[in-house]
C-alpha cells in the first residue's frame, strides 16, 4: 500500500534481513526489501533507512518507521514534499 499524505508518502513493506544483497523487489501485493544486516539490536532497521536514503536521495532523518520496529512488516513514512522524489517513490514502490 502506498498512500500520499500532507507529510509525504506512507508505504507498507516487508523486510528480509540477513540477505545476500540489498535490493527492492516489487511483488504483486507488496514491496519486499532485502537487507544484508542482521535483525539484531535494530541493525536491520538502521540499514533499511540508510538503503532507502541512498536509493531515493532522501535524508535519513526524513525516513521514519511508523509501525513494525520489531517486525518484518513495516510502515514507512518518507517525509518529503518534493514532487520528483514522490513520483520516483511511487514508481518503484
Amino acid at each position: 500500500m502506498v498512500k500520499e499524505t500532507k507529510d509525504g508518502l506512507i508505504v507498507n513493506i516487508k523486510i528480509a534481513p540477513n540477505s545476500k544483497k540489498n535490493e527492492i523487489i516489487r511483488e504483486e501485493e507488496f514491496v519486499k526489501i532485502k537487507i544484508t544486516a542482521q535483525p539484531i539490536d535494530g541493525k536491520a532497521n538502521k540499514a533499511l533507512v540508510e538503503f532507502l536514503s541512498k536509493n531515493f536521495k532522501i535524508p535519513k532523518t526524513s525516513i521514519k518507521i511508523l509501525k513494525g520496529e520489531a517486525s518484518k512488516d513495516k510502515t514507512i513514512l518518507f517525509e518529503t514534499q518534493d514532487k520528483e522524489k514522490l513520483k520516483k517513490l511511487k514508481e518503484i514502490l
